[in-house]
């Protein structure tokens, strides 16, 4: 049957390119896109990567992100041929042509050989520092209350990013008795967090050993000891 089905898909079915805008609205911290200037300077012979998505969707991804080596611009609009193979999508396959806006592109790989040197990528911080967060934070349910910053943890085999020493406590009023005896927790990018819940920006700063409490009536943190439960022994 799925053989079929991928014949079916490689006669018969499409894709498109996604629009990574909203992408990049729904997680600002961690989805970060080309510049203005630098998708307005990207011409023939600069690989660019773009969200494809099957119809009929794949079975096994929800999108491919592939590079595709630009061969024409026309004002908004650009062509080139695709750089990869994809992994799922049958429809589409190396070197076919493709046609694209502007506004699709998450990235770019500038050519070597262009006539004029590309522009310089604005300065922006990144957020992958590891930190501990209620996993109730990061579904939307509910926001931060209390934040501290302890000392980080030693780095893990295959870590890429080091831990932040941030911890994230969900606003407790809003666990089940159940949640609230069995927490639920992930250990993740700071980013992730600041997607759900960026009321904390201003403090991301503050050394080891801060501790924040939202006041709800007014929404602001105060500064506060660390619990005893949350410190190093």
């Amino acid at each position: 049957m799925g053989l079929f089905r991928d014949r079916l898909r490689g006669w018969f079915g499409r894709y498109e390119i996604e629009d990574p805008r909203p992408i990049a609205a729904e997680a600002p911290y961690t989805f970060y896109l080309p510049s203005e200037n630098e998708l307005l300077a990207v011409s023939p012979g600069d690989l660019v990567k773009l969200i494809f998505r099957s119809i009929p969707d794949s079975s096994e991804w929800g999108a491919e992100r592939m590079w595709v080596i630009v061969t024409a611009a026309e004002g908004a609009w650009l062509t080139g041929t695709l750089d990869n193979h994809p992994l799922d999508m049958p429809q589409l396959k190396a070197g076919d042509r493709v046609t694209f806006a502007r506004g699709h592109i998450i990235d770019i790989d500038w050519s070597e050989d262009r006539a004029t040197p590309p522009p310089t990528a604005p300065a922006r911080r990144e957020y992958w520092d590891r930190c501990f967060v209620d996993d109730q934070i990061l579904d939307g349910r509910l926001k931060v209350e209390y934040l501290y910053r302890e000392e980080p943890d030693p780095p893990r085999d295959g870590d890429k990013y080091p831990d932040s020493g941030w911890r994230f406590r969900c606003d407790t009023r809003g666990l089940t008795k159940e949640e609230y005896e069995n927490p639920s927790f992930s250990y993740i990018a700071i980013g992730k967090v600041l997607n759900a819940d960026d009321s904390w920006l201003p403090l991301i700063d503050a050394p080891v050993g801060s501790a924040y409490l939202r006041d709800w009536e007014t929404g602001a943190f105060q500064p506060m000891s660390m619990h005893r439960d949350d410190r190093d022994d």
